[in-house]
């Protein structure tokens, strides 16, 4: 079970994930920081790096105060509280350390794991006052990314089943998401978002019977709610349609969430913290149901045309392009190509520059910015009749730069200009669903 930052964001809300967790053990609980600490954490490493150690200090003293009236409000047992107070303070103790002696390019990671480490050990504390049989672990003991920066899944798997193994049976084990350590030992993590991603990893590394995605939202719409009006959660997804979707600009997932579950063949479920009787939505390996589930967008994409009328028919042309975006590690989300053309699109911008410059020792290059993918989930297998025709004809008044389709049997994808987004969700939700 996975509670995110909204779950543990205030001591109500911690004492409501503790109701949820006594309804569900045994389990594992994978808890993220509260709601704005991270924020708070990455601009107290910012000040720091500007050199501006004194408002860094004053911005710690402000957020330890936070939490001892977090523990006030949470406990009520005077032992457990003077215990909460007592790992308080040597957690900024320790997160004050780095105010005096930070270290080039670890500070940053090293001051936000504290944020998984407060809010795990309050709540820890709690569950202990209502009677549960609580260990609290250490993720960085387990956790651990390999040299390449993606998770260690042998290595997680192996070590966390040791700790289990060591001492067993308890109804909950605690433990904080998103932080771990790279390959050399350091204080590393799964990048922003990356709690789903510990809780897949751990699901996946001791087989459990499903893992729980608990947020503020009951389950994955079929559209952005921010932007259209009346969508309603999909009940279930294939993992291949809920990596699309996640990708694609649905927040409530971590795009790389679904990999380990998919990989051992685990249940993911969303579910809403706020309204826990929600249905939700159930991520597995769906059949196929002949229908468009759901859309998403993402921004802030860049097209990138290249175009060489000596490459027509020449071997190794695609090759040669794909080696400059490799060298730059820039991932390209779309491509679609012609005799004498390719077209493709990136969020990436850091190395743009250098990219064009290349690309333009085959050819001619332009680009386009600003620029938004849509994308179009469901049961899109090629012999399924009418279901692009319906996508295109929902945007019939939109002017599509690119579309991508048959890459995968559950996505259609279109590039469109950004300032047209909101315009073509709704067209999409009125004449898809």
């Amino acid at each position: 079970m996975k509670f995110g930052g909204t779950s543990v964001g205030t001591p109500q809300r911690m004492k409501n994930v503790t109701a949820l967790v006594a309804d569900e053990t045994p389990a594992i609980v994978v808890l993220s920081a509260m709601s704005g600490t991270t924020n708070s954490l990455l601009q107290i490493a910012a000040k720091l790096e500007e050199g501006h150690a004194a408002e860094a200090a004053e911005e710690v003293s402000l957020l330890e105060a936070k939490y001892r009236q977090v523990a006030d409000e949470l406990l009520s047992d005077p032992a457990l509280l003077r215990e909460a107070h007592d790992r308080l303070a040597r957690l900024f103790a320790a997160l004050r350390v780095h105010l005096v002696t930070p270290r080039p390019g670890r500070t940053e990671k090293e001051i936000v794991a504290y944020g998984e480490r407060l809010s795990t050990n309050l709540v820890y504390l709690y569950m202990k006052q209502q009677g549960i049989d609580v260990v609290l672990l250490d993720a960085p003991g387990f956790m651990r990314t390999g040299a390449d920066g993606e998770p260690d899944q042998e290595f997680i798997s192996s070590r966390l089943n040791a700790v289990l193994e060591a001492d067993p049976g308890h109804a909950v084990y605690l433990t904080q998401g998103f932080i771990c350590r790279d390959h050399k030992g350091e204080i590393h993590n799964l990048q922003r978002g990356g709690s789903d991603y510990t809780a897949s990893l751990i699901g996946a590394a001791i087989g459990a019977e499903e893992i729980q995605i608990w947020t503020d939202i009951d389950g994955m719409h079929n559209n952005d709610p921010r932007f259209v009006d009346n969508t309603s959660p999909v009940g279930e997804l294939h993992f291949d349609e809920a990596a699309e979707l996640a990708y694609f600009g649905a927040k409530i997932l971590h795009p790389t969430c679904v990999l380990p579950a998919k990989s051992a063949n685990i249940p993911v479920r969303l579910l809403n913290t706020m309204e826990p009787r929600a249905k939700g939505t159930v991520i597995y390996n769906a059949p196929s149901e002949h229908r468009i589930k759901a859309v998403a967008a993402k921004d802030s994409i860049t097209a990138i045309r290249i175009k060489s009328s000596h490459m027509l028919l020449a071997y190794g042309f695609l090759r040669r392009i794909f080696e400059i975006f490799e060298k730059y590690r820039t991932p390209i989300d779309m491509i679609t190509t012609s005799e004498v053309g390719v077209s493709v699109t990136i969020d990436n911008l850091h190395h743009l520059d250098e990219i064009v410059a290349e690309l333009s020792e085959l050819g001619s290059v332009s680009v386009d910015r600003d620029m938004a993918i849509v994308c179009v989930v469901g049961d899109l297998q090629w012999e399924n009749r009418g279901f692009e025709a319906a996508v295109v004809n929902a945007l019939r008044d939109i002017p599509v730069r690119m579309i991508s389709y048959g890459g995968s049997n559950y996505n259609i994808s279109l590039l469109i200009r950004e300032a047209d987004k909101v315009e073509a969700l709704r067209a999409l939700s009125k004449y898809l669903f």
